[in-house]
């Protein structure tokens, strides 16, 4: 056994830990997927899609689950977890990663239906599967630290800093910090631990849809990025495994950035070195 799952079969003893990774047939969700099922986690993939949900959890092998789930919807997403749990009897971690691309026109021709939608899967959605998911997570046993669960929301460099045009991706990562942080003070002293990633640009079908469209320039991201170049989906699932395993017990309210030091930069693009 590598020292991965040992870490993760440590939330419940000898039992496999069981995780819920939101969007997660393509992108970091399904990369999230495949981390954690290398790790020893039962892994239930929620996605929009029902089919691709499922091709992805056949993919993993048993003991894995495809379920369908429409994060906006509280009916869906409660069906979801009531399948979750009548299928593992517990929770151990859920991965908030569910998201769609934003408007790509400026902001006097964007429309308040697209902004709503774009709060809905990523904030909104957020929230109701925190919600469903704690309520069984506050009632399961604790580990030898305490702790019950733990919840990884995504941010994005969009949660910290301006991005043009992006109003509601922006808005709504940084509702998703804003909420991590509530959360996480909220249920601490149940044993809940809530945490954020906040990846940078990342080689996605979504950020693919973003460069085809004109939204985005990926020769300037790469030379705006200290590390020079986009993150891989496998990277920030590395990432979201971390700080959803027991080798975070100590963390919680936190944002992690894993974006190549795009935050950290602070001097004007030409004080990096050509790429």
């Amino acid at each position: 056994m590598t020292r991965s799952e040992t870490d993760a079969r440590a939330v419940q003893g000898a039992a496999q830990p069981v995780a819920i990774v939101t969007g997660a047939a393509d992108g970091i969700g399904w990369a999230t997927a495949q981390r954690l099922a290398a790790d020893g986690w039962c892994v239930a993939l929620l996605d929009l899609r029902a089919e691709a949900a499922q091709a992805r959890a056949a993919e993993l092998g048993a003991p894995h689950l495809g379920l369908a789930c429409d994060v906006t919807d509280a009916a869906s997403v409660q069906a979801a977890v009531a399948a979750v749990v009548a299928r593992y009897s517990r929770i151990d971690a859920l991965v908030n990663n569910a998201g769609i691309s934003d408007q790509t026109a400026p902001t006097l021709q964007q429309t308040v239906d697209a902004f709503d939608r774009v709060l809905a899967v990523h904030l909104r959605g957020s929230f109701l599967m925190s919600q469903s998911v704690l309520a069984q997570m506050v009632g399961q046993a604790r580990d030898a630290r305490g702790n019950r669960g733990a919840i990884v929301n995504l941010g994005s460099i969009a949660s910290l800093g301006g991005i043009p045009g992006r109003n509601a991706y922006s808005a709504a990562k940084a509702g998703v910090l804003g909420m991590t942080r509530a959360l996480a003070t909220e249920w601490g002293r149940e044993g809940i631990r809530v945490n954020a990633v906040a990846p940078g640009y990342v080689r996605t079908a979504l950020v693919a849809d973003l460069v085809q469209k004109g939204a985005i320039d990926a020769g300037s991201i790469a030379h705006r990025t200290p590390l020079g170049r986009m993150a891989e989906p496998a990277e920030i699932a590395e990432v979201i495994a971390f700080l959803a395993s027991p080798r975070a017990s100590y963390v919680t309210g936190a944002t992690l950035s894993a974006d190549g030091g795009w935050a950290a930069f602070g001097a004007t693009e030409s004080a990096l070195p050509s790429l």
